[in-house]
């Protein structure tokens, strides 16, 4: 599994002032980190930028890749259309325009920019209604989108598609619905890659218990032949398991997603948290902030 860190964040304290004041130091310190943490890409987001978006993207990018080189590449995230391209107009190699929504008003401005660097883009699925209710509402929009994007001249090779990613505690059939909808993808659309943001499964749940669920769900959505996804870039136990350090770890989950009888007798307690998440996100046990100690 590919990582696209999320962490150099507006949202994230230290560096929204850093973003506010165009301080470079907090930047670069975090770009770096992320960089050591082995990211495959990482993600710049500046949310709306609605004030000074063009000159602040291109200073973030600059300063990153002045302090890191062109590897790892950047994800620019941002709703800001003029932003966006100040980014991918200074951005050596080839960049990430995360994201673009099925919706005409958008896609019609976004899609040439993908166009016109050569630039990767994230294809979401959220539509004019918003989130799809099910995997064939987003197989609908998944045609809708990525058709456009080839029409532009954009290989699907260049298209990461997000499903949406939605909380375990409030929407858990829509977990399973993007699983649904990641087994579709290359029969939809061959050669696309595919990705999301992760850690919105854990959202609203308990800090301690967030990494499991990412973790749990992250092996889940491989299986189904998601490409990459955008992940906390401190999660350790995330990238180890992203890296095929944790064989056993996925081994149970793909037994408990396969209706296994599984002796929790015989596991250790790690690996049985594993097993009864897995269990929460299929459906099979109620969420409750207390599932791992049922």
């Amino acid at each position: 599994m590919l990582m696209i860190g999320e962490n150099l964040n507006v949202i994230k304290t230290e560096i929204g002032k850093a973003f506010k004041a165009k301080d470079p130091g907090p930047i670069v310190e975090e770009a770096k980190r992320q960089k050591e943490k082995g990211m495959d890409w990482i993600d710049i987001n500046l949310g709306p930028a609605r004030k000074g978006g063009p000159e602040l993207m291109e200073f973030v990018v600059k300063t990153v890749q002045e302090a890191i080189g062109d590897t790892p590449p950047l994800c620019l995230d941002t709703s800001n259309i003029e932003a966006m391209e100040a980014g991918l107009a200074v951005h050596k190699g080839k960049a990430i325009i995360n994201s673009i929504m099925c919706r005409p008003e958008r896609y019609e401005k976004m899609i040439p920019l993908a166009a016109k660097y050569k630039a990767n883009m994230i294809a979401l699925m959220w539509g004019p209604e918003g989130l799809p209710r099910d995997e064939n509402e987003r197989a609908t929009l998944a045609v809708e989108l990525i058709y456009a994007a080839n029409e532009a001249g954009i290989p699907n090779e260049d298209i990461f598609v997000d499903g949406v990613v939605t909380p375990l505690n409030i929407q858990q059939p829509q977990l399973m619905s993007l699983l649904a909808f990641q087994g579709m993808l290359q029969d939809i659309a061959p050669g696309v890659k595919s990705t999301c943001g992760l850690s919105n499964a854990s959202n609203g749940v308990p800090d301690e218990l967030r990494p499991i669920i990412n973790q749990t769900y992250m092996v889940m959505l491989e299986r189904n032949g998601m490409y990459s996804c955008i992940v906390d870039a401190y999660d350790d136990q995330l990238t180890a398991i992203a890296r095929g350090e944790r064989p056993d770890v996925v081994e149970v989950i793909h037994k408990a997603m396969d209706g296994e009888d599984i002796d929790m007798g015989s596991l250790s307690k790690e690996l049985q948290g594993y097993v009864k998440t897995t269990k929460v996100i299929l459906g099979e046990t109620l969420f409750s902030d207390s599932w791992l100690e049922l």
